[in-house]
């Protein structure tokens, strides 16, 4: 299977085999615990957004914990939020004043970060964001705070060089000072949003393409998303499922999804998603040669909620008997049955079974012999049926449960169907996965 890529960046197959990431959203929004974009939800002025920043002392924060949380989740690869919209800088950056280092804080939150996970084995990325509401030069759009406050004389004087620079200057930081970085994760262009005489913002303000340029020279094999502008990277889903129907090509991509609906630390928001959601999600998204990036947001004193918590506990039960699966698997051209998906790998054959069906299982279009079935949840075998058996009459005698059953076949079944004997009862598990071990040819 070949994946559409550009030359210009590291080999992705890393991340094409990671399936499983955890997005981290953390930063002066966890605070307000009202959205991460309270600032300009609520039209918030600098002046009175700086009690965030003066009180920002996540105490309980730890990430060696975190990052433990995440490896028991199976997840991969995280992404953690180093610059929000609000220009709050996570890391000590020489650049600016706005930074971890001068809350009560102190501490260099991203260098702690990026040791504790990568001590778990678990690949480093860095969200950065292009829009920037708290810097001079950063000319104020309709996403601003500021939009109904404009004063026009002080945005004539406003100079993008200057904030491009400044964008350069933090990434070299970011890709000089921290090791290896493995995909690094810009937010956002919105050169087409028009708000009246207020205009987005593309690459031509972020100077996108000598952003790009300058990466490659510090970390030639840094993958990086599809937010700068340019047309090529990672394709970045919100809260958004790509399918297979989407386009024919197949690209890199991830499904970026929250748990409850908000990125940052919602403390008023209760709409979470179940764990066998998040799981269906996750398989969903890799029968469709995906990635799921599964985000969390630490409150104001650095923890996690339980209910977050609780879904990632559950969520690592699954992968801890399933991750077989998905771990560098794809998706397959085969059609699964009704309410089931495919993913495949090597010689196998997954089906992950949404809605538990009654004694059997039909598959079609099977390419090759079964060799051998079993569930993964705990290698019990499962009685496989060939079409071959079944057309030797219009009816064909079946053990099921040590009783003599009737399967009536009102027409012969094509030689590529199988049918597969299922317990009556769901095994314990989330979402059921058969495997299916082919015959060599």
């Amino acid at each position: 299977m070949v994946y559409k890529w550009t030359e210009k960046y590291g080999d992705p197959n890393w991340f094409i085999n990671s399936k499983l990431g955890m997005f981290i959203h953390f930063g002066l929004y966890s605070l307000a615990a009202r959205h991460e974009w309270v600032m300009t939800l609520e039209e918030i002025e600098a002046k009175n957004y700086q009690k965030y920043f003066e009180n920002f002392n996540p105490d309980l924060f730890n990430p060696k914990a975190l990052a433990q949380t995440a490896k028991k989740s199976g997840i991969k690869y995280m992404v953690f939020t180093t610059k929000h919209h609000d220009g709050f800088i996570m890391w000590d950056s020489k650049y600016t004043d706005y930074k971890v280092t001068n809350t009560p804080y102190k501490k260099d939150i991203l260098k702690e970060v990026i040791e504790a996970f990568r001590e778990e084995g678990i690949k480093i990325g860095l969200y950065y964001s292009l829009i920037d509401w708290n810097h001079k030069d950063f000319t104020i759009d309709g996403y601003h705070p500021d939009r109904s406050r404009i004063n026009y004389e002080q945005e004539a004087r406003k100079d993008i060089k200057k904030y491009q620079q400044y964008i350069k200057n933090q990434v070299e930081e970011l890709l000089t000072n921290y090791g290896t970085i493995d995909y690094l994760w810009f937010d956002f262009s919105y050169k087409s949003k028009v708000w009246g005489d207020l205009k987005g913002k593309g690459k031509d303000d972020w100077d996108s393409e000598n952003l790009e340029k300058l990466i490659l020279n510090l970390q030639p094999n840094i993958i990086i998303n599809d937010r700068l502008d340019l047309k090529r990277g990672v394709g970045t889903h919100e809260q958004y499922q790509r399918n297979k129907s989407d386009s024919e090509e197949i690209v890199i991509w991830e499904g970026c999804q929250t748990l409850n609906g908000s990125w940052g630390y919602h403390r008023d928001n209760d709409n979470f998603k179940t764990p066998e959601m998040i799981v269906k999600m996750l398989i969903d998204t890799v029968s469709n040669n995906g990635n799921l990036l599964l985000n969390i947001g630490p409150n104001g004193r650095g923890e996690i909620d339980n209910k977050s918590l609780e879904i990632l506990e559950k969520v690592g039960a699954w992968m801890r008997l399933h991750s077989p699966s998905l771990y560098g698997a794809k998706g397959s051209e085969l059609n699964p049955p009704q309410d089931c998906r495919y993913t495949m790998k090597e010689n196998k054959l997954y089906v992950h079974v949404f809605s538990w069906p009654y004694r059997t299982l039909t598959l079609k279009d099977i390419p090759k012999r079964i060799k051998y079935a079993q569930f993964l949840n705990d290698y019990s075998e499962l009685k496989v049926i060939e079409a071959k058996t079944l057309n030797e009459d219009r009816k064909a005698e079946v053990n099921l449960d040590n009783e003599l059953k009737v399967l009536h076949i009102k027409d012969k079944l094509d030689l590529k169907t199988v049918i597969i004997e299922i317990p009556v009862k769901k095994p314990d598990v989330l979402v059921p996965v058969i495997e299916i071990l082919f015959e060599e040819e």
